[in-house]
């Protein structure tokens, strides 16, 4: 019988974790007690909170568990720790190349305002990753339920940033707020400064909003898309076109998009060839890291070894790791591959 080889040790990039979301839930616990700060019980308990954000009123709780493990990061050195343990564990699961999005604004009243919190994030990210060796970057997400010129600020901003480490822009929270088109000109801003253009799409609402984020944004890549699914001619465009899809399956059926991890369409984004790059999302709300992806993908969908392999080399490939990056990693798949 064949070994089972151990997915933390296949190398994969990780392009979808959010910030603030990517923080241990001991790191939370801790800063809570430092400044003070009351934590909703679902935070504070041994398991992840129960989730379901298919309504409104599920989704405004979500944002605020959020909203409250946010409150706790106050001074430049919690920003630190944050992303050097998001760092660590993003190793401990096999991942080379880390893109970790933001919306700087969140931060900019504790940290003196919304250039110097990007600078305290950038910096952070520049330590960690001298610190652990992790290839990191950051995308610079803008708000669905903010006006659009204020995402024309951030796109601005994030190209004024492109040379500390910024590599693109996205578009996040309840994508049935705010139309894609809105932010189509802040999106125009980040590409013709270089960024690549990755808006959320295709998790809360159907196959359209991953068609407005391709024809309005002119995305690279979006941020879930699993909706995409439910359309053969959209999952055509996607294959044809390379869009990867950053999918996270713990999330998707924390937040009630599928009932079950067996729900996911991971098989079908994959036989339709839409590449994908399996991504945590929120580890601190949804219970799983980068590692347990890849597991629901062996476990809850019969991935072999082989097919894991190509899901992380669809990592690499869709991430923005320069050339020599991407080939170390590649060759790290391989020689996974190939020892059994």
């Amino acid at each position: 019988m064949e070994r089972v080889r151990d997915v933390r040790e296949l190398p994969k990039a990780h392009l979808h974790l959010h910030f603030t979301g990517s923080m241990r839930p001991a790191t939370l616990l801790e800063l809570a007690d430092k400044y003070g700060v009351r934590l909703p019980e679902a935070l504070t308990g041994a398991e992840p909170p129960k989730l379901r954000a298919t309504d409104e009123r599920g989704w405004f709780r979500f944002q605020r568990l959020y909203d409250a493990a946010r409150s706790c990061l106050r001074e430049p050195e919690d920003i630190q720790r944050l992303v050097r343990e998001a760092a660590e564990e993003d190793l401990r699961d096999g991942s080379g190349w880390l893109e970790i999005q933001v919306d700087p604004t969140s931060y900019a009243p504790r940290l003196g305002g919304l250039i110097p919190a990007l600078e305290v994030i950038l910096d952070a990210v520049d330590s960690a990753s001298r610190e652990t060796g992790l290839g990191i970057r950051v995308l610079v997400a803008a708000n669905r339920m903010k006006h659009p010129l204020d995402a024309r600020t951030l796109a601005r901003l994030a190209v004024r940033y492109a040379d500390r480490g910024i590599v693109g822009f996205g578009l996040s929270n309840d994508e049935r707020r705010g139309m894609a088109r809105d932010f189509d000109r802040a999106f125009a801003i980040a590409r013709e400064g270089g960024l690549l253009a990755a808006p959320h799409g295709g998790e809360l609402t159907g196959p359209a909003s991953v068609r407005d984020c391709l024809d309005d944004l002119d995305a690279a890549r979006i941020g879930h898309g699993v909706r995409a699914a439910e359309d053969p001619r959209l999952l055509k465009r996607l294959a044809d076109r390379g869009i990867t899809c950053e999918v996270c399956p713990a999330s998707n059926v924390a937040l009630g998009v599928y009932e079950k991890p067996q729900d996911v369409p991971l098989r079908t984004l994959f036989d339709a060839g839409v590449p994908m790059a399996l991504g945590a999302d929120d580890p601190l709300l949804f219970g799983s890291r980068l590692a347990a992806q890849y597991e629901i993908a062996r476990e809850h969908h019969g991935f072999d070894d082989a097919e894991l392999a190509e899901l992380a080399r669809q990592s690499i490939r869709g991430s923005a790791a320069p050339v020599d990056v991407r080939e170390k990693l590649l060759s790290g798949v391989d020689a996974w591959l190939s020892t059994g």
